[in-house]
């Protein structure tokens, strides 16, 4: 492949992971795994993966982690991690998986949201970019309103015969469809879920400006978060019978989220934005919904909704809105700095230029003073 176009299938490769992550996690809630669980196993998988990695290629600065820093982890993975992926996982299980990758479009919005109510981002409610930034917000919260309270009709799965079809015998029945109240409610708490990511990402924005090493930051809020979600799992499912693994999708899904999705992705994504930048990395989530909508159809059998479609098309409007207004900011940020230094180079020219003056009329002056000793 051209270099000039690894970046683009390498993105479009990220959105394929996350599709599948979707997809497999749906497929085995569908046959009866326990959400809080599988989000045990999966940071248990990923802790695997992760730790000694961190360990071997970062030995000398491990040892430099202080207590604040561990702390502070502590309390990211607690919010990022286990309270996020356990509402995001549970609503998953009532919801579907084309809601589910929609409502990801309004992570942006969100964050920028947060971000501006702890006054670590500004709105300039005079310029496009600020007025876009705001349309952003507007348009999710619309497009998450509209998946949760209009239904439309549902459209034919492509696909008849599921691929992942739910077992009968397993230790659970299959979960049955939710009522429009119940669908409005986790809905919300995937609303929710992404709230917490988001805030997530601005603590964590803060750890890494004192602790710069994000392999190893990584490493230990997955540790965090595999002890954390034990608890979590613990208390909500006290029959450890749902604790059992077996040779199905809930296996695959497991390993799929930990290994795939923690090792390869997360590795992709941070090449990708080393490569191309974060905005043309994010250009490329709203692919993941349409990837999903299909294969959801295909793989599960789900009758996609036309209100989910409207709702993920204005989701998706929102994401793009918020990246605009973003990138508009950034790039009158970088032209104010490059006027900046500009007129600082002109007034040091200007300061040059006057010492200049300055030392030829010194020179000019003193073959006039200094005849008259040299006389005497």
């Amino acid at each position: 492949m051209d270099a000039r176009l690894k970046p683009y299938g390498v993105a479009i490769v990220i959105q394929l992971i996350y599709t599948g992550m979707f997809i497999v996690s749906k497929a085995a809630f569908d046959h009866g795994m326990s959400s809080y669980v599988f989000v045990f196993y999966r940071q248990a998988a990923g802790s695997v993966l992760l730790l000694p990695l961190a360990l071997l290629l970062n030995r000398r600065t491990a040892r430099s982690m202080s207590f604040m820093v561990l702390l502070k982890l502590f309390f990211c993975a607690l919010i990022g991690v286990t309270l996020s992926l356990n509402l995001y996982h549970v609503s998953l299980k009532f919801t579907s998986a084309t809601v589910a990758s929609a409502t990801d479009n309004s992570a942006p919005a969100i964050t920028f949201f947060l971000a501006l109510l702890l006054r670590m981002e500004h709105v300039k409610l005079k310029s496009w970019s600020g007025i876009a930034k705001l349309t952003g917000v507007a348009l999710c919260v619309a497009g998450v309103l509209v998946i949760a309270f209009y239904t439309g009709p549902g459209l034919s799965p492509v696909n008849h015969h599921r691929a992942f079809a739910p077992h009968s015998s397993g230790p659970s029945p299959p979960v049955a469809n939710p009522t429009r109240g119940a669908w409005v409610k986790w809905t919300f708490l995937m609303v929710v879920a992404n709230v917490a990511w988001s805030l997530w990402i601005v603590m964590q924005a803060a750890v890494l400006k004192e602790y710069p090493n994000k392999m190893l930051v990584t490493a230990v809020q997955c540790v965090f978060s595999t002890m954390q979600s034990f608890v979590v799992a613990a208390v909500a499912e006290r029959d450890f019978s749902r604790w059992k693994l077996r040779l199905d999708i809930s296996l695959l899904a497991i390993f799929y989220s930990g290994f795939v999705v923690i090792g390869a992705a997360y590795y992709l994504q941070a090449w990708c934005v080393e490569m191309k930048g974060p905005v043309f990395l994010a250009v490329w989530t709203p692919l993941c919904f349409v990837f999903t909508m299909f294969c959801s159809s295909f793989f599960l059998g789900e009758i996609v909704h036309l209100g989910s479609i409207l709702g993920g098309v204005i989701l998706v409007g929102g994401f793009y809105s918020v990246l605009w207004g973003k990138s508009k900011e950034s790039k009158m940020d970088d032209g104010a700095h490059e006027d900046e230094q500009v007129q600082h180079k002109k007034h040091a020219a200007k300061d040059k230029e006057g010492q200049d003056h300055e030392m030829d009329a010194m020179q000019s002056t003193e073959p006039s003073s200094v005849l008259p000793a040299e006389q005497v």
